[in-house]
Protein backbone atom coordinates (compact mmCIF):
# COMPACT_ATOMS: atom_id res chain seq x y z
CA UNK A 1 0.00 0.00 0.00
CA UNK A 2 1.97 3.13 -0.93
CA UNK A 3 0.72 6.73 1.35
CA UNK A 4 -0.31 9.09 -0.41
CA UNK A 5 0.12 11.86 1.82
CA UNK A 6 -17.52 36.21 -3.47
CA UNK A 7 -18.81 37.74 -4.97
CA UNK A 8 -19.91 35.69 -7.78
CA UNK A 9 -23.31 36.22 -9.85
CA UNK A 10 -26.42 34.98 -8.22
CA UNK A 11 -27.77 31.91 -10.76
CA UNK A 12 -31.85 31.97 -10.78
CA UNK A 13 -34.51 29.97 -12.37
CA UNK A 14 -34.33 26.58 -14.12
CA UNK A 15 -30.86 26.43 -13.74
CA UNK A 16 -30.08 26.87 -10.01
CA UNK A 17 -33.85 24.91 -9.36
CA UNK A 18 -31.98 22.18 -11.27
CA UNK A 19 -28.92 22.19 -8.90
CA UNK A 20 -30.83 22.72 -5.74
CA UNK A 21 -32.98 19.84 -6.38
CA UNK A 22 -30.60 16.66 -4.54
CA UNK A 23 -29.55 18.25 -1.75
CA UNK A 24 -32.08 16.62 1.10
CA UNK A 25 -32.04 13.33 -1.42
CA UNK A 26 -32.07 10.46 1.10
CA UNK A 27 -30.53 6.97 -0.04
CA UNK A 28 -31.85 3.88 1.90
CA UNK A 29 -29.16 2.39 3.59
CA UNK A 30 -30.09 -0.88 3.01
CA UNK A 31 -28.81 -0.24 -0.70
CA UNK A 32 -25.69 0.03 0.61
CA UNK A 33 -23.19 -1.74 -2.09
CA UNK A 34 -24.93 0.30 -4.59
CA UNK A 35 -24.76 3.49 -3.02
CA UNK A 36 -20.60 2.84 -3.11
CA UNK A 37 -20.88 1.95 -6.42
CA UNK A 38 -22.93 5.28 -7.22
CA UNK A 39 -19.71 7.48 -5.59
CA UNK A 40 -19.26 6.62 -1.67
CA UNK A 41 -16.18 4.13 -2.16
CA UNK A 42 -13.09 5.66 -0.69
CA UNK A 43 -9.55 4.38 0.80
CA UNK A 44 -7.47 4.26 3.54
CA UNK A 45 -3.29 6.26 3.80
CA UNK A 46 -1.64 3.53 5.76
CA UNK A 47 2.37 4.01 7.50
CA UNK A 48 4.16 1.99 10.33
CA UNK A 49 5.49 4.58 13.13
CA UNK A 50 5.19 5.00 16.73
CA UNK A 51 4.46 2.65 19.93
CA UNK A 52 2.98 -0.89 18.66
CA UNK A 53 -0.56 -1.33 19.17
CA UNK A 54 -1.32 -4.37 21.41
CA UNK A 55 -2.74 -7.34 19.10
CA UNK A 56 -6.47 -7.52 18.83
CA UNK A 57 -8.57 -9.86 17.27
CA UNK A 58 -10.81 -9.06 14.28
CA UNK A 59 -13.76 -9.10 16.44
CA UNK A 60 -12.45 -7.32 19.45
CA UNK A 61 -11.29 -4.34 16.59
CA UNK A 62 -14.99 -4.75 14.99
CA UNK A 63 -16.21 -3.75 19.06
CA UNK A 64 -13.85 -1.46 19.14
CA UNK A 65 -15.09 0.30 16.45
CA UNK A 66 -18.17 -0.52 17.32
CA UNK A 67 -17.83 1.54 20.76
CA UNK A 68 -16.61 4.69 19.05
CA UNK A 69 -18.27 7.52 20.64
CA UNK A 70 -16.30 10.58 19.05
CA UNK A 71 -18.43 13.10 17.61
CA UNK A 72 -16.13 15.93 18.99
CA UNK A 73 -13.40 16.77 16.46
CA UNK A 74 -11.57 18.79 13.68
CA UNK A 75 -9.68 17.44 10.49
CA UNK A 76 -9.06 17.31 6.62
CA UNK A 77 -10.38 14.20 5.01
CA UNK A 78 -8.36 13.84 1.20
CA UNK A 79 -9.94 11.32 -1.14
CA UNK A 80 -8.25 9.81 -4.60
CA UNK A 81 -10.15 7.87 -6.96
CA UNK A 82 -8.51 5.65 -9.43
CA UNK A 83 -11.10 4.12 -11.55
CA UNK A 84 -10.36 4.31 -14.94
CA UNK A 85 -13.26 6.96 -15.42
CA UNK A 86 -12.70 9.71 -17.67
CA UNK A 87 -12.33 12.74 -14.99
CA UNK A 88 -14.78 15.75 -16.44
CA UNK A 89 -13.31 18.94 -16.93
CA UNK A 90 -13.25 21.40 -13.92
CA UNK A 91 -15.27 24.69 -14.08
CA UNK A 92 -14.14 28.39 -13.63
CA UNK A 93 -15.09 30.70 -10.83
CA UNK A 94 -19.05 32.09 -11.03
CA UNK A 95 -19.93 29.47 -13.31
CA UNK A 96 -21.58 26.27 -12.58
CA UNK A 97 -20.92 22.64 -12.14
CA UNK A 98 -19.63 20.75 -14.71
CA UNK A 99 -23.23 19.26 -15.29
CA UNK A 100 -26.63 20.45 -13.28
CA UNK A 101 -27.56 16.81 -13.06
CA UNK A 102 -26.69 14.94 -9.87
CA UNK A 103 -25.57 11.71 -12.40
CA UNK A 104 -22.56 14.02 -13.73
CA UNK A 105 -21.99 15.70 -10.31
CA UNK A 106 -21.39 11.92 -9.21
CA UNK A 107 -19.02 11.01 -11.66
CA UNK A 108 -17.25 14.01 -10.87
CA UNK A 109 -17.08 13.06 -7.16
CA UNK A 110 -15.57 9.85 -8.32
CA UNK A 111 -13.05 11.28 -10.33
CA UNK A 112 -9.24 12.84 -9.90
CA UNK A 113 -8.58 14.09 -5.90
CA UNK A 114 -11.34 16.16 -3.86
CA UNK A 115 -10.56 17.40 -0.31
CA UNK A 116 -12.74 18.39 2.31
CA UNK A 117 -12.58 20.17 5.89
CA UNK A 118 -15.04 18.26 8.63
CA UNK A 119 -15.77 20.20 12.18
CA UNK A 120 -18.40 18.63 14.62
CA UNK A 121 -18.72 19.20 18.42
CA UNK A 122 -21.40 16.45 19.18
CA UNK A 123 -24.04 15.68 17.10
CA UNK A 124 -26.06 18.65 16.38
CA UNK A 125 -22.73 21.45 15.70
CA UNK A 126 -21.35 20.09 11.97
CA UNK A 127 -19.74 21.95 9.31
CA UNK A 128 -18.25 20.59 6.43
CA UNK A 129 -16.17 22.33 4.01
CA UNK A 130 -15.44 20.52 0.28
CA UNK A 131 -12.98 23.00 -1.52
CA UNK A 132 -13.59 22.36 -5.32
CA UNK A 133 -10.62 24.01 -7.83
CA UNK A 134 -12.42 27.10 -7.73
CA UNK A 135 -14.85 27.27 -5.20
CA UNK A 136 -15.78 26.09 -1.31
CA UNK A 137 -19.33 24.02 -0.68
CA UNK A 138 -20.56 24.43 2.88
CA UNK A 139 -22.84 22.44 4.94
CA UNK A 140 -23.52 23.70 8.36
CA UNK A 141 -25.94 22.59 11.19
CA UNK A 142 -26.48 24.35 14.60
CA UNK A 143 -28.97 22.81 16.56
CA UNK A 144 -32.35 22.58 14.44
CA UNK A 145 -30.68 25.20 11.85
CA UNK A 146 -29.32 23.61 8.98
CA UNK A 147 -27.03 25.99 5.90
CA UNK A 148 -26.24 25.37 2.77
CA UNK A 149 -24.07 27.67 0.94
CA UNK A 150 -22.11 27.68 -2.60
CA UNK A 151 -19.05 30.20 -3.16
CA UNK A 152 -19.73 29.20 -6.93
CA UNK A 153 -22.74 30.69 -7.41
CA UNK A 154 -23.42 32.97 -4.04
CA UNK A 155 -26.18 30.95 -3.42
CA UNK A 156 -27.74 30.12 0.28
CA UNK A 157 -30.55 27.51 1.35
CA UNK A 158 -31.88 27.36 4.58
CA UNK A 159 -33.62 24.46 6.20
CA UNK A 160 -35.21 24.19 9.84
CA UNK A 161 -35.42 20.36 10.93
CA UNK A 162 -38.64 19.05 12.22
CA UNK A 163 -39.25 18.52 16.14
CA UNK A 164 -38.48 15.00 15.65
CA UNK A 165 -35.70 15.05 14.12
CA UNK A 166 -33.67 17.70 15.96
CA UNK A 167 -31.46 14.93 17.93
CA UNK A 168 -30.47 12.84 14.91
CA UNK A 169 -27.44 13.48 12.58
CA UNK A 170 -27.24 15.89 10.35
CA UNK A 171 -27.17 12.69 7.63
CA UNK A 172 -29.96 10.97 9.06
CA UNK A 173 -32.96 14.34 8.64
CA UNK A 174 -34.85 12.43 6.19
CA UNK A 175 -37.15 10.19 7.78
CA UNK A 176 -40.14 8.33 6.45
CA UNK A 177 -42.92 9.87 6.85
CA UNK A 178 -41.59 13.18 5.39
CA UNK A 179 -39.58 13.89 2.20
CA UNK A 180 -38.15 17.86 0.95
CA UNK A 181 -39.96 20.13 -1.55
CA UNK A 182 -39.66 19.86 -5.04
CA UNK A 183 -36.90 22.71 -4.77
CA UNK A 184 -33.65 22.18 -2.47
CA UNK A 185 -30.20 22.94 -2.81
CA UNK A 186 -28.05 20.86 -5.21
CA UNK A 187 -24.75 19.38 -6.12
CA UNK A 188 -24.24 18.44 -2.57
CA UNK A 189 -22.28 15.30 -3.36
CA UNK A 190 -19.43 15.75 -0.78
CA UNK A 191 -16.62 13.03 0.49
CA UNK A 192 -17.91 10.56 2.82
CA UNK A 193 -16.39 10.52 6.00
CA UNK A 194 -14.34 7.37 6.70
CA UNK A 195 -16.75 6.82 9.54
CA UNK A 196 -19.57 6.51 6.93
CA UNK A 197 -18.11 4.22 4.75
CA UNK A 198 -16.84 2.05 7.40
CA UNK A 199 -20.79 1.34 8.90
CA UNK A 200 -21.49 0.47 4.91
CA UNK A 201 -19.24 -1.59 4.43
CA UNK A 202 -19.63 -3.60 7.57
CA UNK A 203 -23.44 -3.54 6.83
CA UNK A 204 -22.14 -5.47 3.29
CA UNK A 205 -20.11 -7.50 5.30
CA UNK A 206 -21.75 -11.21 6.27
CA UNK A 207 -20.83 -14.92 6.11
CA UNK A 208 -19.31 -14.63 2.47
CA UNK A 209 -16.27 -12.05 3.74
CA UNK A 210 -13.55 -13.38 5.21
CA UNK A 211 -12.39 -10.87 7.77
CA UNK A 212 -9.16 -10.24 9.31
CA UNK A 213 -6.18 -7.74 11.09
CA UNK A 214 -3.64 -6.77 9.06
CA UNK A 215 -0.07 -4.67 10.06
CA UNK A 216 -0.46 -1.42 12.58
CA UNK A 217 -1.13 1.55 9.71
CA UNK A 218 -0.52 5.12 11.29
CA UNK A 219 -3.01 7.74 9.80
CA UNK A 220 -3.00 11.52 10.43
CA UNK A 221 -0.38 10.67 13.40
CA UNK A 222 -2.40 7.92 15.28
CA UNK A 223 -1.60 4.29 15.60
CA UNK A 224 -4.47 2.36 14.11
CA UNK A 225 -5.53 -1.48 13.22
CA UNK A 226 -5.47 -2.43 10.13
CA UNK A 227 -9.00 -4.07 9.79
CA UNK A 228 -9.41 -6.36 6.43
CA UNK A 229 -12.85 -7.15 4.60
CA UNK A 230 -12.17 -9.67 1.95
CA UNK A 231 -15.46 -11.07 -0.04
CA UNK A 232 -14.96 -14.66 -0.45
CA UNK A 233 -17.12 -14.62 -3.78
CA UNK A 234 -16.27 -14.10 -7.05
CA UNK A 235 -19.60 -12.33 -8.21
CA UNK A 236 -18.45 -9.01 -7.04
CA UNK A 237 -15.59 -6.75 -8.64
CA UNK A 238 -14.42 -5.59 -4.73
CA UNK A 239 -11.25 -7.56 -3.68
CA UNK A 240 -10.44 -5.81 -0.59
CA UNK A 241 -11.07 -3.04 1.84
CA UNK A 242 -8.82 -2.00 4.48
CA UNK A 243 -10.66 0.04 7.44
CA UNK A 244 -8.19 2.06 9.58
CA UNK A 245 -9.32 2.35 13.27
CA UNK A 246 -7.91 4.40 15.94
CA UNK A 247 -6.13 2.35 18.34
CA UNK A 248 -7.01 4.62 21.44
CA UNK A 249 -11.06 5.63 20.24
CA UNK A 250 -12.26 3.28 17.61
CA UNK A 251 -13.17 5.85 15.33
CA UNK A 252 -12.54 5.05 11.56
CA UNK A 253 -9.67 6.99 10.01
CA UNK A 254 -9.28 6.14 6.52
CA UNK A 255 -10.82 3.17 4.39
CA UNK A 256 -9.01 1.59 0.95
CA UNK A 257 -10.90 -0.21 -1.99
CA UNK A 258 -8.85 -2.59 -4.16
CA UNK A 259 -10.46 -4.06 -7.21
CA UNK A 260 -10.48 -8.09 -7.36
CA UNK A 261 -7.43 -9.09 -9.05
CA UNK A 262 -5.77 -5.57 -8.29
CA UNK A 263 -2.29 -4.40 -6.99
CA UNK A 264 -3.36 -0.69 -6.05
CA UNK A 265 -6.25 0.88 -4.28
CA UNK A 266 -8.55 1.99 -6.55
CA UNK A 267 -10.63 4.18 -4.24
CA UNK A 268 -8.85 5.27 -0.80
CA UNK A 269 -9.83 8.69 1.57
CA UNK A 270 -8.99 9.21 4.87
CA UNK A 271 -7.82 12.27 7.11
CA UNK A 272 -4.39 13.72 6.74
CA UNK A 273 -5.24 15.72 9.57
CA UNK A 274 -6.87 15.07 12.92
CA UNK A 275 -7.71 16.86 16.19
CA UNK A 276 -10.03 15.54 18.51
CA UNK A 277 -9.71 19.30 20.70
CA UNK A 278 -13.17 21.01 20.00
CA UNK A 279 -13.57 22.82 17.39
CA UNK A 280 -14.16 26.96 17.48
CA UNK A 281 -17.77 27.28 18.42
CA UNK A 282 -17.74 30.24 15.73
CA UNK A 283 -17.41 27.73 13.30
CA UNK A 284 -20.83 26.84 13.53
CA UNK A 285 -22.56 30.32 13.19
CA UNK A 286 -23.43 31.15 9.45
CA UNK A 287 -24.25 34.86 8.07
CA UNK A 288 -24.93 34.80 4.40
CA UNK A 289 -23.00 36.62 2.57
CA UNK A 290 -23.74 40.44 0.94
CA UNK A 291 -25.75 39.77 -2.38
CA UNK A 292 -26.46 36.28 -1.39
CA UNK A 293 -30.44 35.39 -1.79
CA UNK A 294 -31.78 32.81 0.75
CA UNK A 295 -33.70 29.83 -0.25
CA UNK A 296 -35.87 28.35 2.82
CA UNK A 297 -36.70 24.49 2.28
CA UNK A 298 -39.30 22.94 3.57
CA UNK A 299 -40.07 19.45 5.02
CA UNK A 300 -43.31 18.20 3.25
CA UNK A 301 -45.49 15.49 5.53
CA UNK A 302 -47.68 13.14 3.69
CA UNK A 303 -51.78 13.83 3.33
CA UNK A 304 -52.39 11.70 5.95
CA UNK A 305 -49.59 11.30 8.42
CA UNK A 306 -50.26 9.06 11.46
CA UNK A 307 -50.88 11.37 14.55
CA UNK A 308 -50.97 8.65 17.64
CA UNK A 309 -48.56 7.91 19.74
CA UNK A 310 -45.81 6.32 18.33
CA UNK A 311 -45.51 8.54 15.29
CA UNK A 312 -42.29 10.57 14.20
CA UNK A 313 -43.76 14.16 16.21
CA UNK A 314 -45.86 12.83 18.17
CA UNK A 315 -44.91 14.78 21.96
CA UNK A 316 -42.65 12.08 23.54
CA UNK A 317 -42.05 9.77 20.51
CA UNK A 318 -38.73 9.62 19.24
CA UNK A 319 -38.26 7.01 16.68
CA UNK A 320 -35.89 4.38 17.43
CA UNK A 321 -32.35 3.99 14.63
CA UNK A 322 -33.91 -0.26 14.33
CA UNK A 323 -37.44 1.33 13.08
CA UNK A 324 -35.97 3.76 10.73
CA UNK A 325 -33.90 0.55 9.25
CA UNK A 326 -36.81 -1.85 9.14
CA UNK A 327 -39.14 1.23 7.50
CA UNK A 328 -35.85 1.50 4.93
CA UNK A 329 -35.91 -1.92 3.93
CA UNK A 330 -39.57 -2.46 3.26
CA UNK A 331 -39.17 0.51 0.83
CA UNK A 332 -35.95 -0.60 -0.92
CA UNK A 333 -36.37 -4.55 -0.94
CA UNK A 334 -38.53 -4.01 -4.44
CA UNK A 335 -35.53 -2.57 -5.82
CA UNK A 336 -32.69 -5.01 -4.73
CA UNK A 337 -31.72 -7.91 -6.71
CA UNK A 338 -29.03 -10.22 -5.06
CA UNK A 339 -27.20 -9.78 -1.53
CA UNK A 340 -24.73 -8.75 -0.02
CA UNK A 341 -21.37 -7.86 -2.55
CA UNK A 342 -23.91 -9.18 -5.28
CA UNK A 343 -26.91 -6.88 -4.49
CA UNK A 344 -27.69 -5.32 -7.59
CA UNK A 345 -30.23 -1.95 -7.41
CA UNK A 346 -32.67 -1.47 -10.19
CA UNK A 347 -34.06 2.17 -10.57
CA UNK A 348 -37.32 1.57 -12.64
CA UNK A 349 -38.18 4.03 -15.70
CA UNK A 350 -41.09 5.89 -13.65
CA UNK A 351 -37.85 6.94 -11.35
CA UNK A 352 -36.86 9.06 -14.13
CA UNK A 353 -32.74 8.07 -12.63
CA UNK A 354 -32.31 6.71 -16.59
CA UNK A 355 -33.70 10.24 -18.05
CA UNK A 356 -31.07 11.90 -15.98
CA UNK A 357 -28.75 9.75 -16.59
CA UNK A 358 -28.80 9.95 -20.22
CA UNK A 359 -28.90 13.55 -20.08
CA UNK A 360 -25.55 13.50 -18.20
CA UNK A 361 -24.37 11.16 -21.12
CA UNK A 362 -25.15 14.27 -23.80
CA UNK A 363 -23.98 17.01 -22.06
CA UNK A 364 -20.35 15.51 -21.20
CA UNK A 365 -18.40 13.89 -24.14
CA UNK A 366 -16.01 12.00 -21.87
CA UNK A 367 -18.68 10.45 -20.13
CA UNK A 368 -20.45 9.55 -23.38
CA UNK A 369 -17.57 8.07 -24.61
CA UNK A 370 -16.83 6.04 -21.56
CA UNK A 371 -20.25 4.30 -21.81
CA UNK A 372 -20.23 1.58 -24.48
CA UNK A 373 -22.96 0.24 -26.08
CA UNK A 374 -24.21 -2.90 -25.15
CA UNK A 375 -27.11 -5.31 -26.60
CA UNK A 376 -30.48 -3.30 -24.62
CA UNK A 377 -28.79 -0.20 -23.37
CA UNK A 378 -25.14 1.75 -22.20
CA UNK A 379 -23.08 0.31 -20.16
CA UNK A 380 -20.12 2.75 -17.62
CA UNK A 381 -17.66 0.17 -16.15
CA UNK A 382 -15.10 0.79 -14.01
CA UNK A 383 -12.80 -0.96 -11.51
CA UNK A 384 -15.31 -1.68 -8.74
CA UNK A 385 -18.43 -1.02 -10.11
CA UNK A 386 -20.88 -1.33 -12.91
CA UNK A 387 -23.89 0.88 -14.61
CA UNK A 388 -25.98 -0.34 -17.16
CA UNK A 389 -28.84 2.13 -18.70
CA UNK A 390 -31.35 0.12 -20.64
CA UNK A 391 -32.77 1.16 -23.66
CA UNK A 392 -36.62 1.27 -22.30
CA UNK A 393 -34.92 3.93 -19.47
CA UNK A 394 -34.41 1.70 -16.34
CA UNK A 395 -30.55 1.43 -14.62
CA UNK A 396 -28.81 -1.21 -12.88
CA UNK A 397 -25.96 -0.53 -11.05
CA UNK A 398 -23.71 -2.90 -8.41
CA UNK A 399 -20.44 -3.87 -7.28
CA UNK A 400 -20.77 -6.98 -9.79
CA UNK A 401 -19.39 -8.13 -13.00
CA UNK A 402 -21.13 -6.55 -16.18
CA UNK A 403 -22.87 -9.83 -16.90
CA UNK A 404 -25.00 -9.86 -13.48
CA UNK A 405 -26.34 -6.15 -14.64
CA UNK A 406 -27.84 -8.11 -17.75
CA UNK A 407 -29.02 -10.93 -16.06
CA UNK A 408 -30.85 -8.78 -13.52
CA UNK A 409 -32.31 -6.27 -16.66
CA UNK A 410 -33.41 -9.67 -18.45
CA UNK A 411 -35.41 -11.25 -16.06
CA UNK A 412 -39.00 -11.66 -15.83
Amino acid sequence: MNHRNVGAPIITGAAKQRRNRAWLRWVPAVAAPAVIAAGVLVGSIPARAGDALADKTPAEVIALLAGNRTHTFSGTIEQVSELGLPELPATGPGSGPASDDPAASAIEMLTGEHTARVFMDGKAKVRLQVVDRFAERNVIRRDDDVWFYSSRDNSTTHLTLPAHARDLPLEDQALPGTSPDSTGPENTMVPPTPQELAAKFLAAADTTTAVSVGPEVQVAGRAAYNLLLEPRTSGTLVGMIAIAVDGETGMPLSVEVTARGGGEPAFRTGFTRLSLDAPDPALFNFVPPPGSTVEELQIRHPAHPPVGPGSPGYPGTHTEPDQLEAGIKDKAGSYLTGTGWETVVELPADTGAGAKLSTALAQNPLLAQAAAVVPGGRLLSSALFNVLLTDDGRVFAGMVPADRLHAASSAP
